[in-house]
């Protein structure tokens, strides 16, 4: 090998290796799971802005909420005379979910109309449910509860929330069945 393609091998080689390992360092100094703390923190900061409205509808502190949820009361039987202002601030609340994921892309705008369809019968269910560790849309599936999820945390979304199956979203267009 002439000195010339020595040198030029060398080249490539020590430029190979000087752009591997600035990419390398820069995959290693971001944090590992940072947008998993993120998602949790965002869903922390969900629940408690949903037990803050809740209470705050209802006229009655988030930790008592949660004591007469635990004694084993339905969250419409200590809202009493306000339940049907919880519902339709629940049912607010959730509509309001619904449409910033639209706007996000996360819901196509046929899957928001049928989950909007069903909104009114799926809080009213879990506001009458008697709730056990936490209740509805006061605790429910946070962190160690077993909920109906078999051991596993629930975080839910648009139409989730521990009471079963949520409503059937239609398939959008080219996506498989």
């Amino acid at each position: 090998m002439s000195s010339k393609k020595k040198v030029i091998a060398v080249v490539i080689t020590t430029v190979a290796l000087t752009v591997g390992s600035v990419g390398f360092s820069q995959a290693a100094s971001k944090p590992m799971g940072g947008g998993h703390a993120a998602h949790h923190a965002a869903k922390d900061a969900e629940h408690e802005a949903r037990q803050a409205l809740v209470s705050t509808t209802i006229g009655v502190d988030s930790a008592t909420v949660r004591a007469r949820l635990a004694a084993g009361e339905s969250l419409g039987a200590i809202a009493g005379a306000k339940k049907a202002e919880l519902i339709a601030v629940l049912v607010a609340d959730h509509t309001k979910r619904i449409d910033a994921d639209v706007t996000a892309g996360k819901l196509t705008a046929a899957q928001a109309t049928t989950l909007k369809a069903e909104l009114t019968a799926h809080v009213t269910a879990k506001v009458d449910r008697v709730g056990g560790k936490g209740g509805p849309e006061m605790g429910e599936g946070r962190k160690g509860d077993k909920g109906d999820k078999g051991g596993r945390g629930h975080h839910g979304g648009p139409g989730m929330g521990g009471m079963g199956k949520a409503p059937k979203i239609p398939a959008t267009a080219g996506s498989p069945s």
